[in-house]
């Protein structure tokens, strides 16, 4: 007996020499352009041990911040070998723990990695909306909320093997290119579906698959000739991130004096990044307020914080194995700290792509925020940001394709009076172009389910410069109102669940109306893939008359890459005169109208319905 008692005792002593909870990142890569690699080490009373490499690799630094439970390890890998290593830590002589740190050997050119452009097109999708593919992780015991599909704003069960399985229904429909919300662990009690308050930026919510499912998602991508875009959130964290349960230093997050947990609300006003004539207390309440409740919102002007965000970018695009990442809300980060991270991402990676959310209504606020832009540039500002979304394009889309007749500036005039700011832009290639999202009423419910608006709106999505962008089910004629709530304009996808009484997936489980939607949609985004004067060409447009907009997507070096495009607005038959257009037309005898497949001859009027597009290879 007395014996059992020492060796249980000499047990217990050795579990609380144990303390090494997590090692952040876990895991990393040989042959990094980037050769510094700070390591966050969490655990009780971390700080009071001294960190050890085996095999030489130098310790370049040891930070201690005011929570004794870290340690911030930063070590030089240049020169590095794949494989496992020991990092031990010591009290005085004594080894009191140890971990296995293993360096991966890095894909071949994963540094020259390619980025999505505009010859893509992106398909968005909510994934607890999409398809259930596991029902087995529907809820699990380490999350709080419960799958529920009864409730319009709680988890519906939709997970990676269930956007696995339907990818070739993606790649039928012609996207070539997958976004979906963030897949990262969201463990708030409620609302936690939408997964923009992570818990955990390096691990896969359950409910959704792993981490490996993640891998597997990109690789059947790959196999498929698609990319896949990940949704990344710098600017605030769910209040249940484990480290904002125990934060290193109080300076990680924005605290607010008298707000409860440090919480105050952003004012939202995005404009005071800007603004010359902005107060101080106005942009901080901007840049430093909290987005809810429930999403603490990180200071970036921390260091070790950005070091974290970059770190872990790169952790996702090399294991992960990214073609691209969304940056969420991205005015509201700290402007110099995000200019920063992805400086430094796009450095290691100078072929990727990487998308700022800037929900702003101004084309000038937009082109504000894209790299290289002059008007930064006034400030002195320049964000190092590719790409950046049109939300005035998308602004203006519902009135445009319900205007039937064209008054002074109604109608198709007000996308022509739109593409005329584009000298605002550095880059008009790098523009994501849509019609909906996730945050916004859908398309086909402000054009109350008009098949010949949404006909319209899609050629023109399709055909302008920029990166065309559609929103799960609007292939299909799917409606949603956010004045509903949230999750009105997220629905599940209708046979995405086993028992569902339609499956929209097959064209035999569509109806007549949804396979209209789908038939063109499909027809507009393959025939997209192989034109290079939409993907990268010229645009020379003409002021709308009668509500009829004809433009020319042209390839200044290559004549025999041009598409005309016609769009019919009004809602009465038009004839029209082509020699008006001659400057596009240039000589060309014939134009193949890729929808219908007639071909109509070029010198010679035009006759076209009404509500109807016409898209011309000329010849």
């Amino acid at each position: 007996m007395r014996n059992i008692l020492i060796l249980l005792c000499l047990a217990i002593a050795n579990l609380s020499f144990s303390q090494v909870e997590r090692i952040e990142p876990s895991y990393w890569w040989a042959g990094m352009k980037q050769t510094e690699l700070e390591l966050l080490v969490y655990g009780n009373n971390i700080n009071d041990l001294q960190p050890e490499f085996s095999g030489n690799i130098t310790i370049k630094k040891v930070v201690k911040v005011e929570n004794p439970n870290y340690l911030f390890v930063t070590i030089d890998t240049d020169g590095i070998t794949p494989g496992t290593y020991t990092l031990s830590f010591k009290k005085g002589r004594k080894t009191v723990d140890s971990s296995d740190y293993e360096f991966k050997p890095r894909r071949e050119n994963s540094r020259q990695r390619k980025g999505f452009d505009s010859s893509d097109v992106i398909y968005l999708l909510m994934p607890d909306r999409f398809a259930n593919g596991n029902p087995s992780n529907d809820s699990t015991t380490e999350t709080i909320e419960k799958a529920n599909r009864d409730d319009q704003g709680g988890r519906h069960g939709g997970d990676i093997q269930g956007i696995i399985d339907h990818l070739d229904y993606i790649n039928e429909l012609g996207a070539t290119t997958l976004w979906s919300t963030p897949l990262t662990l969201d463990n708030e009690k409620v609302y936690s579906y939408h997964g923009y308050a992570s818990s955990d930026l390096y691990k896969i919510d359950p409910r959704y698959g792993s981490n490996e499912d993640f891998a597997k998602l990109s690789a059947e991508l790959h196999q498929r000739d698609m990319k896949h875009i990940m949704d990344f959130v710098p600017n605030h964290w769910g209040l249940s991130h484990w480290l904002i349960q125990d934060l290193p230093s109080s300076d990680w997050i924005h605290y607010w004096e008298g707000g409860e947990n440090g919480f105050k609300r952003s004012n939202y006003i995005q404009t005071t990044q800007f603004d010359p004539y902005a107060s101080e207390i106005d942009a901080k309440g901007c840049m430093d307020g909290w987005f809810d409740y429930t999403m603490p919102d990180m200071n970036e002007n921390n260091p070790m914080l950005i070091n974290y965000l970059v770190q872990n970018a790169i952790w996702w695009i090399e294991s992960g194995d990214l073609d691209g990442i969304r940056v969420d809300t991205y005015p509201y980060n700290d402007k110099e700290g995000i200019t920063k991270w992805v400086t430094r991402v796009m450095e290691e990676y100078p072929d990727f792509n990487i998308m700022g959310e800037i929900f702003m209504h101004e084309t000038a606020h937009i082109a504000y925020w894209q790299k290289d832009s002059e008007i930064g540039a006034i400030q002195g500002f320049n964000s190092n940001l590719p790409t950046v979304m049109d939300f005035p394009l998308h602004d203006i889309l519902p009135q445009v394709f319900k205007e039937d007749e064209q008054h002074w500036g109604d109608g198709v005039y007000r996308v022509y009076d739109h593409l005329t700011k584009d000298f605002l832009y550095p880059n008009i290639n790098n523009l994501l172009i849509k019609m909906g999202n996730h945050d916004v009423n859908r398309i086909n419910q402000e054009f109350e389910g008009d098949v010949d608006n949404y006909k319209l709106a899609l050629t023109l999505i399709m055909t302008l410069r920029g990166i065309p962008q559609i929103y799960y089910g609007d292939e299909i004629g799917m409606m949603g109102d956010k004045g509903k709530g949230d999750g009105d304009i997220r629905r599940d996808f209708p046979g995405g669940w086993a028992g569902d009484e339609q499956n929209a997936f097959t064209s035999n489980g569509r109806t007549d109306t949804q396979n209209e939607y789908f038939d063109f949609t499909k027809k507009l985004l393959n025939w997209r893939k192989g034109q290079k004067a939409v993907h990268f060409g010229k645009t020379l447009h003409f002021s709308p008359i009668n509500n009829v907009y004809v433009y020319f997507r042209y390839l200044q070096n290559d004549p025999d890459e041009t598409v005309m495009v016609v769009l019919n607005n009004s809602d009465k038959d038009q004839k029209i005169d082509l020699e008006r257009f001659s400057e596009g037309i240039q000589g060309y005898e014939k134009g193949l109208d890729i929808i219908s497949g007639k071909e109509y001859e070029m010198n010679q009027p035009l006759e076209i319905g009404a509500k109807t597009g016409l898209v011309f290879e000329l010849r």
